[in-house]
């Protein structure tokens, strides 16, 4: 009951007093409004980034040979003569081979789901349907069936079916998209199959045969800036060994793509294994080595950098927090002053020290909140608008909220406490007689 009084009274006080309350809460609001954005936008951020990254394939560890480093080659002048003199590309018989794969899958096969071989050839060109004097260009890899199929699932496909390492192989079939048949060919997707186009590529002419037609999806540079049609540049694959023998490549592989079970296997670990595992074939190459890397550490690493930075930004909006702390202590100080009759007459009616302290500390705790609350909504709403300026998702966090209700209590008590003392202490005579 007492409780209920005292917030009472505290209510009558804040109203009573509007101007002076909203200036003293002036800088709780600011404090948590503050860290409520900052919280907000930095989770959209992270949210979103941590989102796009993982559809890129957070499982996805980048295997690739790269130069050994001074430190890594025997000796010390020699090495470092050596590492001055040697080729920026890796030979032949430096890149990672079939066989080195085959160990490797042989080696962890409940680590590993699949692994993504790619051949880069370039971009070709061809006639546009319908319009002979222009051109549209198509992006033209190699690719193995495991990378095709991980990157589109059985739906993507509209007619035909994906290309097959060993029944594809040498064989100059395409799988292209609705996109390019309705650019290049004409006519439905279905009618396309089997058809042929000739691209140039590297100023060479080069004939391929429809096997299959993916379906389209436009991506998000196309649906922002609204490419237009003969803008468009979409995936033209073909099979893996006829890519390297366009591109002039070798056997081997400069960068392979493992994709580790993400479900069972702590990608981030199992980084280190792959690059060592490969690494151990290049002991005794005085050039080359193979390093691992994986969007799952540089996920952890921007998750913490951005936590980093929003934590340090936070504890800058804390200092308007002491600020508006500061204030509210001053206010309850003039308060008190104000108020001295009325705490003299309510000592003297028997009102306990405990009583007359509890009812100031109230009334500094209930004007915190307040203005956290005030600060709750404001941050929200700014967090709001500048998520969605730079393009993000809203995401507010529940224990930014949390926190700031507790921390605006936390103010209110700890600087109502003084006031409400020196309330507490006063001398009922002497407060009765006070003008």
């Amino acid at each position: 009951m007492q409780l209920f009084e005292n917030i009472g009274m505290a209510l009558t006080s804040v109203r009573s007093n509007k101007m002076r309350s909203l200036l003293t809460m002036l800088g709780i609001i600011i404090g948590i409004a503050a860290v409520i954005a900052i919280e907000t936008v930095g989770n959209s951020m992270t949210g979103s980034v941590m989102d796009s990254m993982s559809g890129m394939g957070a499982s996805n560890i980048s295997v690739t040979v790269t130069q050994k480093s001074s430190s890594d080659t025997s000796g010390t002048s020699q090495g470092v003569q050596l590492r001055r003199f040697m080729d920026s590309k890796p030979s032949d018989a430096d890149l990672i081979t079939d066989a080195m794969i085959n160990d490797f899958t042989a080696a962890f096969p409940t680590q590993v789901h699949h692994i993504e071989l790619t051949q880069q050839v370039g971009s070709g060109t061809t006639a546009k349907y319908g319009d002979p004097t222009t051109t549209i260009t198509a992006t033209v890899s190699g690719i193995n069936h495991a990378a095709l199929a991980a990157r589109n699932d059985d739906s993507q496909i509209l007619y035909g079916r994906w290309l097959d390492d060993d029944r594809d192989a040498g064989r100059k079939v395409a799988c292209v998209s609705e996109k390019f048949v309705e650019q290049a060919i004409g006519g439905s997707a279905q009618d396309a199959i089997g058809k042929a186009v000739t691209l140039t590529i590297n100023q060479n002419l080069y004939t391929f045969y429809i096997q299959s037609v993916y379906k389209y999806t436009e991506d998000s540079y196309s649906s922002m800036f609204g490419s237009s049609d003969d803008s468009i540049q979409t995936d033209f694959y073909i099979p893996l060994d006829v890519a390297k023998a366009i591109a002039g490549a070798g056997a081997g592989y400069q960068s392979i793509t493992v994709v580790a079970n993400g479900g069972t296997v702590n990608v981030t670990d199992f980084v280190n294994t792959v690059g060592d595992f490969f690494a151990s074939y290049y002991t005794r190459n005085d050039s080359w080595t193979v390093s691992a890397s994986s969007l799952a550490s540089l996920l952890d690493s921007m998750t913490s950098m951005m936590s980093t930075v929003s934590l340090g930004i936070s504890a800058i909006a804390a200092l308007s927090l002491l600020v508006g702390g500061i204030g509210v202590m001053n206010i309850m100080m003039v308060s008190v002053t104000e108020r001295t009759r009325e705490i003299g007459t309510r000592k003297a009616l028997g009102a306990p020290a405990s009583a007359i302290r509890m009812q100031f500390i109230t009334e500094s705790v209930i004007l915190c909140l307040i203005g956290g609350f005030i600060g709750i909504v404001l941050g929200l709403a700014l967090g709001t608008v500048l998520s969605n300026v730079v393009g993000y998702a809203a995401k507010p966090s529940i224990a930014a909220i949390l926190i700031a209700v507790g921390f605006s209590m936390a103010i209110g008590v700890f600087f109502g406490y003084y006031p409400a003392n020196k309330a507490a202490k006063l001398d009922p005579i002497e407060a009765l007689r006070y003008e």
